[in-house]
Formats: C-alpha cells, structure tokens, sequence
C-alpha cells in the first residue's frame, strides 16, 4: 500500500475508533458494519433493525468500497467490523481471496444467486445496483440528455461531466470494467477502451471525492452530467435535488451488491442476525420502498413490491460482464487508468 494510502487508513482507524467508542455501552452487543450506502440507507436499516432487536446496537462507518477494502486489509490481525455491508462482488472477491470474510450462508439464500454468491459462502447479493447517465434536469432538458455511454463524449458535454473518483468507488469500476471489456470484446485488447476513458477525462470537470460533493456540485450546475448509480440518484431526487437520468440505450451494468460476515468479527452471532435481516422479506421491502434499492431475493410479494421496481426491470437493458474477469484483471485496469489515463485528456486532445 502506498504511505499516502497507508496514512490515509490510519487516519480513518483514528476517526472509527472516535466515532464507535463515542457512545457508553448500554447492554447492547455492538455491531460495526463498513458501508458505502450511505448514511439514509444506513439509519432506516439500523433503526428498523434495532426494533426487531433491542438487544443489539448497530454503528456503521459510511465509506468508498475500495477503501472498506484497504481499511479491512490494515485491519486484518484486529478486526474492529462486523459485517461488511455492500459493494460489488468483484471487490468482495478480492476480500475473500485476502481471507477477509467468514463463511456463513444465511436463511435467505435459496432466495439469490448463483450470480454474485462468494465461494465457499463469503458473501451473497443483497441488490442490484444499475449504473445510470445522470444530469442536471434543471438544466438540462431530457429530450436533450445523452442516451448513451458514447454521445457523453459529444462536444456539448466538455467541461460538464462530473466523476466520483474511481480509485475508492466500486460503482464506478464497474463501469470502467464494462467499458474495458467493450473494447476487448471488439479488438481484443484494452487499448480502445483506455483511449475512450482519456476522451472522457477531456470531457471531465471534475473527480468528485465522495458522493455527497457528486451531488452537491451536480445540483449547483457546476457539471450538468454524471455516470453513476441509480439509488444514490432517486434518494436524491427524492429530497428536492434537480436530478433525472436514464439508461444507455447499448446496456448498462447491473452490479450484484453484496454483504458478507468479517472474519474475526468481535459479535458473529449479532452480525449474522443483522445479515439475515437485510435479505429477509422485510428488509428487502424496506429498502426498496424508502431507499430505492432493486432487491436480490426473488419471491417477494407482487403486490408489495414498490411499481419503480417493474419499471426499471423493464427499461434497463443489462450489459453482458465477464464479472471473473474484472475481478482478476480489474485492479490492474484500473492502476494502469490512473497511472497513465487520469489528467491526460486535454493534453491528447490538444492540436
């Protein structure tokens, strides 16, 4: 790990430790999950949870999936979560091949899968996460939004199209790695699918650190466009923001969002009850109606599922990925961008 990376863990080990220890114990047995859904997702969870179980408090650490990675590898030899809570299967791929995860298959898992089921039990999928073309609809008319991955390399969109950082999101690896495998399926190599990433760093304002900066610039206009997920962009919608989107006409990915048990987890019997419940029947529901995530489980109840739910599986065409091997050839995609892509755009563009 870099130093710059290594402090940066360091520092946040500091801040956890404030944060977890903020609180007296009450009785309760405690639970720490690592998370990027953020904190909406994370508090109806936590005190839907809570009601079921008031024998259990819940604490969580809102954070980039790359970095829950980095945090639990610096954790390894003392483990301060409990349960690791979302993020694609690729990333918990490589969390459980670094023995990261305890197996544990919870009561809800004849319900999922096989897709996006970690070997040996590691993890299971709790949603689906569609990435989406979001903009500023303020701003920007619909009829007059890019309709897929290409047209936001047009020339109307340079200077206007934000990014969240790809390095610490696992949304946006995934789409790079849909947009890598593009090219390999065409040519063969990786090569056009980096010479598209550097058009659309020419086109890029900015790299947004975290989602909330995303948004917060996003609805001031300071970029009229984003690629991104489809939940964070309804939640925020859902509060007022001036946000719409739509789905790539050629395909979009559809991530299999995952949650799995920490090895050396402090409270296991507690982190297990928490698992079960985000896939139960309830907990599906739950976060589908208030935060927009599309469940994992099959079988829910028809007439209780929200109507957004039919509508997106209707309008979204799914992408063929090669999951295995973004998850084996991804982190090297994705240092050989950063390396050699980032902040080159303008500069391969100029005359």
């Amino acid at each position: 790990m870099a130093p710059f990376a290594t402090l940066r863990v360091t520092l946040l080990g500091v801040t956890a430790f404030l944060l977890l220890t903020a609180c007296r114990s009450d009785g309760r047995t405690p639970i720490v999950l690592y998370s990027p859904h953020g904190r909406d997702q994370l508090s109806l969870l936590e005190h839907a949870f809570e009601r079921k179980r008031p024998d259990i408090d819940v604490r969580w650490l809102d954070m980039g999936s790359q970095e829950i990675l980095d945090r639990l590898r610096f954790e390894r030899v003392n483990p301060q979560a409990d349960v690791w809570f979302g993020g694609p299967s690729t990333i918990f791929d490589r969390g459980a091949q670094d023995s990261l995860l305890a197996p544990y298959r919870p009561d809800w898992a004849r319900y999922v899968g096989p897709r996006g089921v970690g070997a040996g039990d590691r993890y299971y999928p709790a949603y689906r996460t569609p990435a989406v073309i979001a903009f500023n609809s303020r701003l920007v008319p619909r009829e007059q939004a890019p309709r897929d991955w290409d047209a936001v390399l047009e020339p109307r969109w340079f200077d206007k199209v934000l990014i969240r950082d790809p390095m610490a999101s696992g949304t946006m690896r995934a789409i790079w790695g849909l947009l890598i495998e593009r090219s390999l399926r065409t040519t063969g190599d990786t090569a056009r699918g980096m010479a598209w990433l550097r058009r659309l760093d020419g086109q890029t304002k900015a790299y947004a650190l975290n989602p909330a900066i995303l948004d917060a610039r996003l609805a001031r206009g300071e970029g009229l466009v984003t690629l991104w997920d489809l939940p964070d962009i309804l939640i925020s919608r859902s509060k007022g923001m001036p946000f719409d989107y739509v789905f790539p006409r050629s395909g979009t990915v559809v991530i299999d969002d995952a949650i799995g048990l920490v090895r050396g987890a402090r409270h296991p019997e507690a982190a297990r009850a928490f698992i079960d419940y985000v896939g139960s029947v309830e907990g599906q529901l739950l976060a589908a109606e208030r935060v927009y995530r599309l469940p994992a489980r099959r079988g829910l109840p028809v007439e209780r599922v929200p109507a957004w739910v039919a509508g997106v599986e209707r309008e979204m065409i799914v992408s063929d990925v090669d999951w295995e091997r973004l998850a084996r050839e991804g982190p090297g995609w994705m240092g050989y961008w950063d390396r050699h892509v980032r902040g080159t755009g303008r500069v391969a563009a100029a005359p």
